[in-house]
């Protein structure tokens, strides 16, 4: 019996861990490493890659193999928003595919082009976040992107630099994720989008997060 109440103690404090479990806040570089032991469909150009890679799930075995987060760029652009709208602030695919490093933005389109491309049928776009403001080091963090596709009518998330190895879903519609990614991340969420380019969007309106209503 009392061994069976040790596990019982284990067990609990294990998923108490889990539950607790939120990402570090003040940043959207990766909770972890890469991880070299994913198994991907090798390229030696992104030219190749559009021929080989046929899902979703190509393109992030990719990304979990070789994504790293530039600090320095993301700093840069969080120092000047204007930027985001500019061609050359953000890595095209092909550059993106050759440096295989950058901030959420450059990884969003990496993955929503890149699906485009090989699996137009799936829906994909941005989704947009917009964070309570939180100021870091002097720099102002508040937007995050992230990619999204559709398949048997629910909807999942990729492509994101906080887990780059991750795929969320199936989730019903949009808020069902913005909520557990709220969690997740530790951050209030202001407004969202799903939108068709990172650009800046002159007639989409954003959505708010409310707060769930109390019992």
């Amino acid at each position: 019996m009392f061994k069976g109440f040790l596990l019982f103690i284990l067990f609990f404090l294990t998923v108490s861990v889990g539950a607790l479990h939120s990402a570090d806040p003040s940043s959207d570089a990766p909770e972890y490493p890469r991880d070299s032991t994913v198994v991907f469909q090798a390229a030696d150009s992104y030219e190749q890659a559009l021929q080989i890679w046929k899902t979703p799930e190509d393109i992030n075995a990719w990304i979990a193999s070789h994504f790293s987060y530039d600090m320095d760029r993301a700093i840069r652009l969080s120092a000047a928003q204007g930027a985001i709208n500019s061609d050359f602030s953000i890595y095209t695919p092909s550059e993106f595919f050759a440096t295989k490093s950058g901030v959420c933005v450059d990884l969003s389109r990496f993955g929503v082009e890149t699906l485009r491309s090989i699996d137009p049928q799936s829906d994909p776009k941005y989704l947009m976040i917009e964070f309570a403001p939180m100021h870091v080091a002097g720099n102002t963090l508040r937007l995050h992107w992230l990619a999204s596709f559709k398949r048997d009518g629910q909807i999942y998330f990729f492509a994101d630099s906080k887990r780059p190895r991750h795929i969320a879903g199936p989730h019903k519609d949009t808020t069902e994720f913005i909520r557990d990614y709220e969690q997740y991340r530790g951050r209030r969420i202001l407004t969202f989008r799903q939108v068709e380019s990172y650009k800046k969007q002159q007639r989409t309106r954003a959505q708010r997060l409310d707060a769930p209503e109390k019992p």
